[in-house]
């Protein structure tokens, strides 16, 4: 019995190996890419942990949680156009959230960090990670819920 279980660890290790290496592998290219360091000169440290960390934002801390302006909310790094303001609605999550992204502007991808498969968002021109995306949304509308780190966007205006 232990030898059995000895071999399912080692498969399973083996196949982990594999599947890490192979996505390593196939790591996408993105219209903008810069070094870490170029990186960490144009973000501030909280923009930069969670764009190029995958970092998250404590809930209700964030101004642009309770935003109710007109505009476009862009991407901190590259200031790719992701949501409308229109989009946004109050969520209760402590996160700004939006029912849907602008489309192709936002890559949808898949996050294991906490030990069962999210959905991740992210910019489509840079990779900044932006925040999770779930299916208790709106029922009215798309049923999607963006959660995304205000810190991870920066808000223009209507004029």
């Amino acid at each position: 019995m232990r030898k059995i279980i000895a071999l399912l660890v080692v498969v399973v290790m083996y196949s982990c190996t594999i599947n890490a290496q192979q996505k390593k592998a196939t790591a996408k290219k993105y219209k903008v890419e810069k070094t870490e360091a170029e990186w960490k000169s144009i973000l501030t440290p909280t923009q930069y942990d969670i764009l190029r960390r995958a970092g998250t934002e404590r809930p209700f801390t964030h101004p642009y949680n309770n935003n109710k302006a007109k505009g476009i909310y862009v991407c901190a790094a590259c200031n790719t156009p992701l949501y409308k303001s229109k989009h946004k609605y109050d969520s209760g999550s402590g996160w700004p959230s939006f029912d849907r992204a602008i489309k192709e502007n936002v890559e949808l991808d898949v996050d294991y960090k906490i030990g069962y498969a999210r959905t991740e968002l992210k910019c489509n021109t840079c990779g900044g990670h932006l925040g999770h995306s779930f299916k208790d949304g709106p029922r009215e509308t798309t049923g999607e819920r963006h959660c995304i780190n205000g810190a991870a966007l920066k808000f223009i205006p209507n004029k």
